[in-house]
C-alpha cells in the first residue's frame, strides 16, 4: 500500500506565507512527478505546481513568482512553499504522485488526503 500524508496547511492573512509538505510511504518503487493541486468550493481541481524526479518544476500561471515546489528524493517528500498569499489562493490543497510502486508493471496516481489552506483576514 502506499499512503501520501500532507501537513502544513491553516489560515494566513493576505501577504502571508505557508508551507506544505508531503511524505509518500509504503511499497514504492521509483517516484517520478510529485505534485500539488488545489480545489474551492465550487471549482474544479487545478494544477498549482508540480515537479519531476530530475527536479524540473511546472507552475500554473496564477502562481508564478510566488509559490516554490521542491522535493527531497531520499525521502520521498515534496514541499511547497507558498508566499504573497492572496485570498484566491483558499482552497483545500492536494498533493499528487506518479509512481511505480513494488510489484507492479505499471505507473499509477496517489492522492492525498487535502489540508485546508484560507487566506484571509
Amino acid at each position: 500500500q502506499v499512503q501520501l500524508v500532507e501537513s502544513g496547511g491553516g489560515l494566513v492573512q493576505p501577504g502571508g506565507s505557508l508551507r506544505l509538505s508531503c511524505a509518500a510511504s509504503g511499497s514504492i518503487f521509483s517516484i517520478y512527478v510529485m505534485g500539488w493541486y488545489r480545489q474551492a468550493p465550487g471549482k474544479q481541481r487545478e494544477l498549482v505546481a508540480a515537479i519531476t524526479s530530475g527536479g524540473r518544476p511546472n507552475y500554473a500561471d496564477s502562481v508564478k513568482g510566488r509559490f516554490t515546489i521542491s522535493r527531497d528524493n531520499a525521502k520521498n517528500t515534496v514541499y511547497l512553499q507558498m508566499n504573497s498569499l492572496k485570498p484566491e489562493d483558499t482552497a483545500v490543497y492536494y498533493c499528487n504522485a506518479e509512481l511505480l510502486p513494488l510489484g507492479s508493471p505499471s505507473l499509477s496516481d496517489y492522492w492525498g488526503q487535502g489540508t485546508q489552506v484560507t487566506v484571509s483576514s
